[in-house]
């Protein structure tokens, strides 16, 4: 394939996760519009049905999963009983930022159970359906800047995104043998609904705006071109690597 064809996704299904707002949502509709045919799950299924309707009026293919992913069997059994995925973006995450002094067991459960725990099951029951279905596939973890550097407040959160930088390598060295890919997103502070309250504090977010080089608050729309590239054959031989969208937050 030459020029924009290798960054096509005509005839692949992808599922991605948290699809129903934020990230997932501009992800699904950007593969959408690339020719992917979308499973967009997450656990409102009225936000699903609105950006699968959207997707469909636009003469593209989607469908939805109501699912909650920390439900692990539950998440497995629906995987199982569909036909394997060729893309999976395992975005769906949450954050609860303060400092660790006022870090409880409870926030440590919520954060730790979705970014980290959730994530990773998800990851085995779809990689294992592509494994034994023959896919050549490619899962794309959400994590973040925070896999890659600290910040007060935000413990948990970049424990977890550590730690998925970390299981992304070892999961790409493991199925490599099986041409199942597998790499991360690491994006900056994107405005999002989960993020948009923080940035409501001016402080906070000139403290934000000092530190990413580009000098502006990341869009859902800016890793919607990195998702693709990452699900296509542009990065056929791109595995265990972190795709850095932060604005240049980690460059100095």
């Amino acid at each position: 394939m030459t020029g924009t064809e290798i960054f096509s996704l005509a005839g692949k299904r992808a599922l991605v996760t948290g699809a129903g707002r934020g990230l997932g949502l501009a992800i699904a509709l950007g593969m959408a519009k690339a020719g992917a045919a979308l499973t967009l799950c997450a656990r409102s299924e009225t936000e699903l049905e609105a950006a699968a309707g959207a997707i469909r009026a636009a003469g593209g293919q989607a469908d939805t999963l109501a699912c909650d992913i920390t439900d692990t069997q539950a998440f497995e059994a629906a995987i199982t009983a569909r036909p394997a995925y060729d893309i999976f973006v395992n975005n769906a995450g949450t954050n609860r930022p303060k400092p660790l002094s006022a870090v409880s067991e409870e926030d440590y459960d919520a954060v730790m159970g979705l970014n980290l725990r959730a994530a990773i099951f998800a990851a085995r029951a779809v990689t294992m359906r592509m494994a034994a279905a023959g896919v050549a596939g490619s899962v794309i973890n959400v994590s973040s800047q925070m896999g890659h550097v600290g910040a007060a407040n935000r413990t948990l959160y970049c424990a977890s995104k550590w730690a998925l930088e970390g299981f992304t390598k070892a999961l790409a060295v493991e199925l490599g043998p099986q041409r199942i890919r597998v790499n991360t997103i690491c994006p900056t502070f994107i405005e999002t609904p989960l993020t948009r309250p923080f940035f409501e504090d001016e402080t906070f977010r000139e403290q934000v705006l000092a530190k990413i080089k580009l000098g502006r608050i990341g869009q859902p729309d800016d890793v919607v071109g990195a998702a693709i590239f990452l699900a296509s054959e542009a990065s056929s031989l791109m595995t265990g690597s972190a795709l850095m969208l932060d604005g240049g937050w980690t460059a100095d």
